[in-house]
């Protein structure tokens, strides 16, 4: 540590040297108040950026006066004290007390992965086995709606909430435009009798609504950015991931259930006859109540002054960004490129040929490793810091994935799901958290959106274009479907491995050591 931040010891102020500050953040990342900017200073070097604070009139108050703001304030409002119990806890930020807020943010976090849930494990399904469409095919129900998705998150609604500052407003309008969207979506596909374009129906169908629901995606990102510091967002966000997982057991259990209309009815069901489109439609609306609760976000003006210089990023900073995103491209591409395919592996007749319910019990032994994981986040982070909890993380999600191209026995899937779940938990807090420190305030909503991509269109992207077509030819030039869906498994494992790499590089040589 530089020393560079210290208590004076004749009046107890807090002082910062600009000419021994290196802007490593870690000052602004553990200061219970917010009150740390990056900015020049007059009394430090020129042209350097460096941490600022109030430093309470350091002059006055060793002449033996108060600061400048507590002597003209005619109202009393100002006073210069010590502080006690009470006054602290009321200047720090009140997102962090327990309540409405943190209520309205859980329960829309259990709506969320709920719809989740029901998706993305049995739309790809009713996709390859119903409407007939290929592995690669089926890829592209999420592949292209999510880059529309990412294209609206960074160029249209990241710049527009930057801009206004407007968060919890781009949620409500993309979860009910979103809501009624599908069930167009539902309907429009029914008026065709091609299988093939009823699938190709659903594709563009979302993918237009996705244009829309990317408002509700960085309007959240950015929302929980604002309103947490960051020594809590791992624990928020563990919290968060531990409680959505709540909601996607829920998902994958109605959608085992009414996928084949409880047993009664014919696979693919569910999504043909329009329950599941419709129950997902609901969620969707419904998540609009919860989130009235939680306020607007946005990075307020009254909190900052002056709003120009909360960051002034280094070119370190920049490229530990960068190598970042590079980093969580290949974790998330890897982990994430066999959750379509996943769920068609295990249905195959040549393979564990496992029935809808079957199913539904397999996956939740994700959602409970990720609920369990996601609860204990914030002490993982605590015990072990944030940037070893992102590796621990990527090699759960390595491992995983060995499991799932090795396994001969659903023991050993339910293991795998047992790590993929505490691997998704510890991923998706610690990142966060992780890259939370490296982006400025005032630009929360725009890089989010590029942090948002490496996750999003993991989901499909790499399906589509490695692991799908992987499978496909495997397929076409004669192998057993089992066998092309492993090889597939595989590669995805190596692609988390690289990624694995890359953020080791990152937290054993680049990151802030406090992280």
């Amino acid at each position: 540590m530089t020393g560079a931040i210290a208590r004076d010891a004749a009046t107890g102020s807090v002082l910062i040297d600009p000419n021994k500050c290196v802007h490593c953040t870690a000052c602004e990342m553990t200061c219970p108040f917010e009150v740390i900017r990056f900015d020049e200073d007059a009394m430090g070097p020129e042209g350097k950026v460096v941490a600022i604070k109030c430093d309470n009139c350091i002059d006055r108050l060793r002449a033996g006066g108060q600061p400048a703001c507590a002597d003209v304030c005619q109202n009393g409002a100002i006073l210069y004290d010590k502080p006690t119990a009470s006054s602290a806890a009321a200047m720090r930020p009140a997102a962090e007390k327990p309540g409405k807020i943190s209520l309205g943010i859980s329960l829309f976090q259990i709506l969320a992965m709920f719809r989740r849930g029901i998706y993305y494990t049995y739309l790809s399904v009713y996709l390859r086995h119903f409407l007939g469409l290929s592995v690669t095919e089926t890829t592209l129900f999420v592949t292209v709606p999510l880059i529309v998705n990412i294209i609206f998150q960074t160029l249209v609604w990241g710049a527009f909430s930057d801009k206004r500052q407007l968060r919890r407003t781009l949620i409500i309008w993309g979860e009910f435009l979103a809501g009624i969207g599908t069930v167009g979506v539902w309907y429009a596909h029914t008026l065709t009798d091609s299988y093939t374009a009823a699938g190709y129906v659903i594709i563009i169908g979302l993918s237009v609504i996705e244009a829309f629901w990317s408002m509700s995606n960085i309007g959240w990102t950015a929302l929980i950015a604002d309103i947490y510091r960051y020594k809590d967002r791992m624990k928020v966000q563990g919290r968060l991931a531990g409680i959505g997982g709540i909601g996607r057991f829920g998902g994958v259990w109605i959608g085992g259930l009414l996928y084949d209309g409880l047993g009664a009815q014919y696979a693919g069901w569910g999504f043909h006859n329009g329950p599941l489109f419709f129950i997902a439609a609901g969620a969707m609306l419904i998540s609009i109540i919860p989130i009235l609760f939680v306020p607007e976000g946005g990075i307020r003006r009254e909190r900052h002054q002056p709003v120009a210089s909360i960051v002034a990023p280094d070119n370190n900073s920049t490229s530990m960004f960068l190598i970042f995103l590079i980093g969580m491209i290949f974790v998330n591409f890897g982990k994430n490129s066999v959750a379509v395919m996943q769920t068609q592996y295990l249905m195959l007749e040549s393979g564990f040929d496992v029935t809808s319910q079957l199913l539904s019990r397999l996956i939740n032994t994700q959602s409970v490793a990720l609920i369990l994981t996601g609860l204990a986040a914030g002490w993982i982070a605590r015990l072990i810091g944030t940037g070893y909890a992102l590796l621990t993380g990527a090699a759960m999600a390595v491992g995983a994935l060995v499991l799932l191209a090795t396994a001969g026995s659903l023991d050993l899937i339910y293991l795998s799901n047992v790590l993929s779940g505490s691997a998704e938990a510890l991923i998706l807090a610690s990142s966060y958290a992780f890259v939370s420190i490296l982006i400025p305030p005032m630009r929360r909503a725009r890089l989010f959106g590029l942090f948002n991509a490496t996750f999003f269109v993991s989901w499909a992207l790499a399906g589509t274009l490695v692991t799908g077509p992987i499978t496909d030819i495997l397929i076409t030039s004669g192998a057993v479907e089992e066998f092309a869906y492993r090889i597939a498994f595989a590669s995805a494992g190596a692609m988390t491995l690289i990624g694995l790499f890359i953020h080791g590089l990152l937290v054993f040589n680049l990151k802030p050591k406090n992280v």
